[in-house]
């Protein structure tokens, strides 16, 4: 149900364009100079174009893209641009070649569902949780899940390791998740 509305929601341009500006919003809010974010699959906003804008303000600035270097494992984020050239990995989702591996300030998160309390349905890979549950050092990166408002849920269900995302982003806007 949640893939379907995604699909519809997705199909509409004006929803895609707010979607963009409101990432773009997201990103000055926080201030980062670098980003993770996703190779969009079917239905999910596809951020490159609000992510190559981005870039554009300044030369500090640095994307990347997850890689699965092998299934079971957290994800790599390894530095993309607009001209990085791709292969194809695991799951068939394309994967910057650069070889540099980048730890991002912030991540932008798919949701294929999502709650007021930022917890987040994705494809129950549970990459994302392992990744953030793993993550380098002391500093985990700011979460901020990508969603139409069509997505929205009363509450999902949750397992021991789900970890709630920092903040939502839909074609409406910024939804900090709520607290306590």
């Amino acid at each position: 149900m949640l893939l379907e509305a995604r699909l519809q929601a997705a199909s509409e341009p004006t929803n895609n364009a707010a979607l963009g500006r409101c990432v773009l919003d997201a990103l000055k809010h926080f201030d980062v100079q670098s980003v993770g974010f996703y190779w969009p699959l079917a239905g999910e906003f596809d951020a490159r174009a609000a992510i190559s804008i981005w870039l554009t303000g300044s030369t500090q600035r640095e994307a990347s893209l997850p890689i699965i270097k092998e299934r079971g494992l957290p994800l790599e984020f390894h530095a993309w641009s607009p001209d990085t050239p791709m292969k194809i990995g695991h799951h068939k989702i394309a994967e910057p070649t650069t070889g540099r591996m980048v730890t991002p300030e912030l991540l932008l998160v798919p949701c294929v569902g999502f709650d007021a309390d930022g917890y987040r349905l994705g494809y129950g890979g549970g990459y994302y949780d392992r990744t953030l549950a793993g993550w380098p050092g002391a500093k985990k990166p700011i979460t901020v899940g990508v969603a139409y408002e069509a997505c929205r849920t009363s509450a999902l269900k949750r397992e021991v390791h789900d970890i709630p995302l920092d903040m939502i982003v839909t074609e409406a806007g910024l939804h900090a998740r709520s607290v306590g």
